[in-house]
């Protein structure tokens, strides 16, 4: 079966691209995934995104496949490459069918973390409704604490040492930490430690925070399922999230990762996320 591809990334955070719009299940399976995603015999890419049919009202649904074939709830940078992708295919479609029907500026997206409404700016960028963050150590799920209670500076054993640590759920787990610097962590050997602790039991994202002003904040990350990656969306929004309810960082932040900046607010109207960053088209294939 040939199937059409598409390369995007979100500050290096890159994905396949797949339209299956047709079905309502991936049209390739995890281990196939796996494939795809190897940088060495494969296309090379921190995971598969699918785009199918909306459901509950919405215009799409997301799923995704990390490189490892795991699946998350979410991912930041991936769906802000989705929203790009699903621009560029209705586009495709009003030329195939010979409309003037420009594509949507704004799409409600269906995903395993909930609902996400993204706006495409003209400037190329998306923000993102990433929605409110979950702060109960059940909702992020981890056993730091009593299921009710937040976890705010909490210490935990790991590579050999303590951390203090706050753990924030965007519809996927995350567990920061800040550091003064963020370059000297040997995040190959430190983050598979953190994602598979046992206080983890859906296992998490670990981002090492470095505060350089309240409102620009350096971040690396360890993906759960992906390893070291160039940009984490959720993970930015969940540390400036972490940096606000720990005093160490302001509602509204720029966050430094290696692939790039994405700027990050935590309203303090409504209490939602949002974040905005650009989404860019590498290449078109065939499988």
């Amino acid at each position: 079966m040939e199937i059409e591809f598409t390369k995007y990334h979100g500050l290096g955070n890159d994905f396949i691209l797949i339209d299956n719009r047709v079905t309502t299940e991936p049209v390739i399976t995890s281990e196939q995934a796996i494939k795809l995603c190897d940088r060495h015999f494969g296309i090379g890419a921190d995971g598969v995104i699918f785009a199918l049919p909306g459901q509950d009202g919405t215009d799409y649904t997301m799923r995704i496949f990390n490189s490892d074939g795991s699946e998350p709830e979410m991912c930041g940078n991936g769906i802000r490459c989705l929203a790009q992708f699903l621009s560029d295919l209705e586009r495709a479609d009003a030329k195939t069918h010979g409309t003037s029907d420009a594509p949507k500026e704004q799409y409600h997206i269906h995903t395993l973390g909930g609902v996400m409404t993204l706006k495409l700016e003209s400037n190329g960028r998306v923000r993102v409704d990433m929605g409110l963050p979950q702060l109960s150590a059940a909702e992020i799920p981890t056993t730091l604490a009593a299921a009710e209670h937040k976890v705010i500076n909490t210490p935990i054993e790991a590579a050999g040492q303590s951390w203090q640590v706050t753990c924030v759920s965007m519809g996927n787990p995350h567990c920061i930490t800040f550091v003064e610097d963020v370059a000297a962590i040997p995040l190959e050997a430190i983050g598979p430690q953190f994602e598979h602790h046992s206080a983890f039991p859906q296992r998490t994202n670990t981002e090492f925070i470095q505060v350089v002003r309240p409102d620009y904040l350096k971040m690396r990350v360890w993906e759960r399922g992906a390893g070291i990656t160039l940009a984490c969306g959720t993970g930015a929004c969940a540390s400036v999230v972490a940096g606000v309810l720990t005093g160490k960082s302001d509602r509204i932040c720029t966050v430094e990762l290696p692939g790039g900046c994405l700027e990050i607010e935590w309203s303090e109207q409504d209490q939602r996320v949002y974040m905005t960053g650009p989404a860019e088209k590498v290449f078109i294939g065939k499988l």
